[in-house]
């Protein structure tokens, strides 16, 4: 699927819940050329089922002329059957109810400046949430964009339309960033610094997806935007992927401009689960018959790092190689010990060897000289018989030790034939 998307889905179809998120999520924030901007009032009022509200929740944005002109702390009436419920919109210009009766008749309305405007009535939903959008009319001066005229040194923030999409794999990660970058100015703007990012640590693969703006270009896992931007939304779509060999990552990524909500969708594949400190809730939804995390989140301030954390993700348990990796290691230490023991042990044998022939050859020296001695009368006779019973007996002991040790006959350890053999010697 990852190679498909970098393809742009020719070499395999995208899957199903990645092109029904793109459909549901990425159509309003699809810049178009300004000459084909859609009105925002003919679409407004008209509720629009979304994942990533809490079950029997309704938002309400409220904007002035179009969708870069919130207008905040303004009261917003939600009627529910006969009662009349009344939130104030955020900065974001949204007011949302909560913990409706499932299919309660409802309408939302507000009044601005003297305009009054309403939404089209339909029923509290039992699963997931409703979005609305109320467009009051913009009477200032000045509220045309120009396009054409020159860039000027501006800010740009990363909308609230803006997603991030996360497919686990065997042992990776897919992540999909759709950024609706706005620019609020009615003429194009350069960033006092340039709009680029580096994808999460230990990304591969970053490519830009099919959709995304001409401005957008990758180098590495590094993705710039080339301005200056124009007036209204410029849509940012990358792709990478993550490593997750141990069934855990986490994503942390730095943004150049401020977000001001972010919404996650994660691909429910065994026991996954996603945790942030920065997520104000999260459900578990189906689609496309297969389930998924949705999670949304505030506004984020541009440097502050946005985390994500997946845990339980697919992956094989590192046991068997760690074991094997240890015997192999002891294997190669046993080996390595035995060789260079093997020298020293065989020059210890040797020297032995040596010495015990020496020590032989010695003792037979003096029972040669011993028994010469004997006619001479040099020694009494008890004297002699003792010194020559002290002799032989060592000279067994000193055979007795080179029979054990392999060869120590007459022919290995006195291949010259010099010893003769102990009964020549006469007795006593």
């Amino acid at each position: 699927m990852f190679r498909a998307l970098r393809s742009g889905c020719k070499a395999a179809p995208c899957p199903p819940w990645l092109l029904a998120c793109l459909a549901g999520w990425l159509l309003l924030a699809s810049p178009l050329p300004a000459q084909q901007m859609p009105d925002p009032k003919q679409m407004a009022g008209i509720p629009r089922p979304v994942t990533d509200l809490p079950n029997g929740a309704v938002s309400v944005r409220l904007v002035r002329g179009d969708l870069s002109k919130n207008i905040t702390n303004h009261p917003v009436e939600l009627r529910v059957g006969s009662g009349v419920q009344m939130v104030r919109t955020d900065d974001m210009g949204r007011a949302e109810f909560r913990n409706l009766t499932a299919g309660a008749r409802v309408k939302a309305t507000a009044d601005v400046d003297g305009e009054h405007l309403e939404s089209q009535e339909f029923p509290a939903p039992s699963q997931g949430g409703i979005r609305l959008l109320l467009v009051a009319t913009d009477t200032s001066q000045g509220a045309k964009t120009e396009p054409d005229a020159p860039a000027i040194t501006g800010a740009v923030v990363i909308g609230s339309r803006s997603r991030i999409l996360v497919e686990p794999g065997e042992e990776t990660v897919q992540i999909y960033y759709v950024l609706d970058v706005v620019n609020n100015a009615p003429t194009p703007v350069n960033p006092a610094t340039p709009f680029a990012f580096d994808m999460p640590r230990g990304a591969t693969g970053t490519t830009v997806l099919p959709g995304s703006s001409p401005l957008v270009k990758v180098d590495g896992p590094r993705v710039q935007v080339q301005g200056p931007f124009p007036p209204g939304s410029t849509l940012v779509q990358v792709a990478c992927e993550l490593p997750a060999a141990s069934g855990s990552v986490d994503i942390r990524q730095l943004f150049p401009a401020a977000v001001e909500q972010f919404a996650v969708l994660v691909k429910k594949v065994g026991a996954v689960t996603l945790t942030s400190p920065q997520i104000a809730g999260q459900q578990e939804v189906a689609a496309q018959g297969e389930l998924f995390i949705a999670a949304t989140g505030g506004a984020v301030a541009a440097g502050q790092p946005l985390v994500l954390s997946l845990a339980n993700l697919p992956h094989h348990s590192q046991t068997p190689r760690m074991v094997a990796l240890a015997l192999a290691a002891a294997l190669v230490l046993v080996g390595a010990w035995t060789v260079a023991r093997a020298p020293a042990s065989l020059a210890a044998d040797n020297a032995g060897r040596k010495r015990l022939i020496a020590r032989r050859e010695k003792l037979f020296g003096e029972l040669v000289r011993l028994e010469h001695d004997r006619p001479n009368g040099r020694a009494n006779e008890q004297r002699y018989s003792a010194r020559r019973e002290e002799l032989l007996a060592a000279l067994e002991h000193v055979y007795s030790t080179l029979d054990d040790e392999g060869g120590g006959g007459p022919n290995a350890a006195d291949p010259a034939g010099l010893v003769a053999p102990l009964d020549s010697l006469g007795a006593p």
